[in-house]
């Protein structure tokens, strides 16, 4: 008999419900994109067995906690995870697989770059078990490419695709669009293109300026030309969901678009409220232990994080996440979703009079235990959720 959505969330059970996964971060680039700000480090040489070694002890460490689960995914992210040796993502999936069950259809999704070096890698992460891959494609136009930093080729994404394609089902990229001096038709035939390209996902992210970054800091001085006015950016924004509608790719949460049945079961994981421990450098986790949910940093900066782990444990906070911090986490992220989320989920922070005004507005949709983000609102979850919650 399946729980009631307010039952549900009150049990401390809940990631039964809704998944539970593992997050593994691999800190190292070749070279850092300058749009980008998460936690990546250029190193001329890594321990790979070192490495390797020290995610698996720390998989196992966080299975002592947890007792024994389910995993229903598994995402290597980074950095480049495609830097990794194939032997280096078996033996953390090895480790994995000795302290918790997979599911049958368990999702494990490595992030790659497109490069001929290491597409090459594909094939031995599909014997360890990946099987879904995720490319950094960015951008179909060489110069874009060059804007963005990226170290290769259209010829060469396009290369990495089809080698891609050999060795997995699900293949998914990433395109960047709302770049400098991009014109409408411009991203109306490169998304066109993506989207012949497309298996079944694409996700499609606007340029944002991240404080601390090398693009922040030369649009700080005047010296980032041509990004779009936010006339501009939004016509881009209503092209996308055109088109990819369109050809039968909705989307299925802001920046991500499927398939029918394609959807990341791991990004679905986090929007919709599952657990998942954070293994690696800066990871974050998630996890309910007994009657306690608790938010989990790692250490940041690679070293650090190897002298931590070697010293007992990689994790650098972890904090209880009260009532109140369980539901306002879960108005931000299941907002972000086309399905959007239970009432019952937020129902100690909303302010109902708000959430009226905004589905008589058009901005929220409300069917039965749910409510979600329309159309309209989808581009405004900053106000609504704003809105949504009590002050």
């Amino acid at each position: 008999m399946r729980l009631k959505s307010s039952l549900r969330a009150a049990l401390p059970e809940l990631w039964q419900d809704r998944g539970f996964g593992l997050y593994v971060h691999w800190p190292f680039c070749a070279a850092k994109c300058p749009y980008c700000d998460f936690n990546s480090h250029v190193r001329s040489a890594v321990d790979q067995e070192k490495w390797s070694e020290a995610l698996a002890s720390e998989i196992r460490r966080t299975g002592e906690q947890t007792g024994p689960r389910v995993v229903s995914s598994v995402f290597f992210g980074g950095g480049t995870p495609s830097l990794m040796e194939p032997e280096t993502v078996g033996t953390v999936l090895s480790a994995a697989r000795d302290v918790w069950s997979f599911a049958n259809d368990v999702e494990i999704t490595l992030e790659a770059n497109p490069t001929s070096v290491e597409a090459h890698r594909f094939e031995g992460y599909a014997e360890r078990g990946v099987n879904r891959v995720s490319l950094g494609v960015q951008a179909l136009e060489g110069e874009d490419l060059a804007r963005l930093g990226r170290l290769h080729t259209v010829q060469e994404a396009l290369s990495a695709f089809e080698t891609a394609k050999m060795f997995f089902d699900r293949v998914s990229f990433d395109l960047i669009y709302a770049r400098q001096d991009q014109t409408l038709d411009q991203w109306r035939a490169e998304l066109s293109r993506a989207l012949d390209l497309a298996v079944d996902h694409l996700s499609l992210y606007q340029l944002t300026l991240e404080e601390g970054t090398p693009f922040w800091d030369r649009a700080q001085r005047g010296g980032l030309k041509g990004l779009p006015n936010d006339d501009l950016g939004a016509d881009l924004y209503e092209l996308t969901q055109e088109l990819c509608s369109a050809a039968g790719m909705p989307a299925y949460e802001v920046s991500n678009h499927a398939r029918a049945g394609a959807e990341s079961k791991h990004n679905l994981l986090y929007w919709r409220g599952g657990d998942y421990a954070g293994i690696g450098p800066g990871a974050h986790g998630r996890l309910t232990l007994k009657d306690q949910r608790w938010a989990t940093e790692s250490w940041k900066q690679p070293e650090a994080w190897l002298r931590q782990e070697a010293s007992g444990s990689a994790i650098k906070c972890m904090n209880p996440l009260s009532p109140i911090d369980v539901a306002e986490e879960r108005l931000i992220m299941g907002l972000r979703l086309s399905e959007g989320l239970y009432i019952d989920d937020v129902a100690s922070i909303l302010d109902h009079a708000r959430l009226r005004q905004l589905v008589e507005d058009g901005y929220i949709w409300q069917s039965g235990d749910r409510i979600g983000a329309t159309h309209q609102g989808r581009p405004l979850l900053n106000y609504l959720i704003s809105q949504c919650a009590r002050a």
